[in-house]
């Protein structure tokens, strides 16, 4: 888009949002810190409800070390005035933490004496600091020349023809700053801010959809659609692997063998019955180890040594016969 018609189409949004919106004034007595913790509440709400609960942190929290310390349930409900309770405290706590993990205070002042760019990074480094608010407080904080967008002012843009989708997707509107004079950045900004808060509190209201048509009449094709159900596409499940297949045929053989009872296993004994079988056990094993003693056998003679010792019984006595004397 040609830097002509991108600047004609901001005007001609700043004209609009100057019809229906008023602006706001600037708080110049907060600090750095102070601008960066309002930013965090600002993103996506109203500057009322944004300084009402900014208000409520102040007065019920003893300091922001306290505030730092509480979990984001109870922020949560401190900052429900918001449009995004939630997102607000998490922002909010995440600052702290970093901004007191980096000074042991918070004390964010010496910024003021460096130059915008290093000031820039120093943000940037901290947890929590969105493209918002490190441009709300460059802007309010440091005098230099941003104006905040946030995703509803950057979806506006976008339907009006603005910006360019790979633009939007980079969070940025390029020639906003030029087609904006410092001296009015924080009056313009406040009106493009709210613009943002409406497309964010209601996207397919109808006063959001007059307002951008009012910027555009062209703009009809582009404006934030409510999905419908038959556009939502079911997403195809993933296959099945080869492991879970297996698994599943398995459970269907047990399905079909839970007719067959199995066996129960034996149900234990009581003590005694247990004391019983120990002191059988050592029975038993104690006779094993009693070897018995072995029965001593005669040797049996053969038979034809038997014969033999007969004869010789009968010659030995024969002779002793004839050796004797007659009578």
């Amino acid at each position: 888009m040609g830097s002509n018609n991108r600047a004609t189409q901001i005007n001609k949004a700043i004209k609009v949002v100057k019809k229906h919106y008023q602006p706001v004034e600037l708080q110049k007595d907060r600090s750095v810190l102070e601008h960066l913790l309002f930013a965090c509440c600002l993103e996506n709400s109203l500057h009322e409800d944004a300084a009402n609960v900014y208000e409520v942190l102040t007065k019920d929290y003893f300091d922001w070390n306290e505030v730092r310390v509480t979990s984001i349930r109870e922020l949560t409900e401190v900052m429900k005035p918001l449009n995004d309770p939630e997102e607000s405290a998490t922002r909010l706590k995440r600052v702290l933490q970093s901004v007191f993990e980096s000074h042991y205070s918070f004390d964010l002042e010496p910024m003021r004496k460096q130059n915008i760019g290093q000031a820039v990074k120093q943000l940037e480094k901290y947890n929590g600091v969105t493209l918002f608010s490190l441009a709300y407080v460059t802007q309010n904080a440091l005098g230099g020349h941003s104006i905040p967008v946030n995703q509803g002012l950057l979806q506006a843009m976008l339907s009006v023809g603005v910006i360019s989708e790979a633009e939007a997707a980079k969070n940025a509107v390029p020639g906003l700053e030029r087609a904006i004079p410092k001296s009015r950045g924080f009056e313009i900004g406040s009106l493009l801010h709210q613009l943002g808060v409406e497309l964010h509190r209601s996207p397919y209201g109808p006063v959001i959809r007059k307002l951008l048509l009012e910027i555009d009449p062209k703009c009809k094709d582009r404006l934030p659609k409510r999905p419908s159900k038959k556009e939502e596409v079911l997403e195809p499940e993933p296959p099945t692997p080869a492991s879970a297949v297996k698994a599943t045929t398995k459970m269907a053989k047990q399905a079909k063998g839970a007719g067959k009872v199995a066996p129960a296993a034996p149900a234990a004994g009581t003590k005694k019955q247990k004391a019983g079988k120990k002191i059988a056990a050592k029975a038993s094993s104690a006779a094993s180890q009693v070897q018995p003693k072995k029965k001593t056998s005669q040797k049996k003679v053969p038979k034809e040594k038997t014969k033999t010792a007969s004869k010789l019984k009968k010659k030995t006595s024969s002779r002793r016969l004839s050796k004797r004397k007659p009578r």
